[in-house]
């Protein structure tokens, strides 16, 4: 059984799909326009945001691919990670992008997408 949460029929995109034990979580932004810092927060508050849809949190979450549009920035996600999941990390592989929605240096800096285990 799947079901879909968020979905956006202009982007044709759906913000989270649960199918079976895992739930999926795409285009996880936030405070777009802010710091490095202030994105990275924005976007764990939505994944959580998108997890809570499901009753889940971000001990859940087991995967992620961190799209930066400076992939240096990794140390300022790594102190984000360290401050909100509570030494239960999950796997994570980092990734280099220019985002085609509101790119350059005033508008998106990082988005995360993950995979969540919902078998509570």
């Amino acid at each position: 059984m799947m079901e879909r949460y968020e979905v956006n029929e202009v982007w044709a995109h759906t913000g989270i799909i649960k199918a079976g034990d895992f739930c999926f979580l795409g285009y996880c932004v936030g405070n777009v326009g802010g710091t490095i810092e202030e994105q990275i927060n924005g976007a764990f508050d939505d994944m959580e945001r998108k997890l809570a849809l499901v009753g889940l949190t971000l001990d859940h979450v087991v995967q992620m691919d961190c799209l930066f549009r400076d992939v240096w920035n990794i140390p300022v996600m790594e102190k984000v990670i360290r401050e909100r999941f509570n030494g239960r990390y999950p796997v994570r592989k980092s990734i280099q992008t220019e985002f085609a929605h509101k790119g350059g240096n005033d508008g998106l800096l990082f988005q995360v997408d993950g995979i969540a285990y919902c078998n509570k």
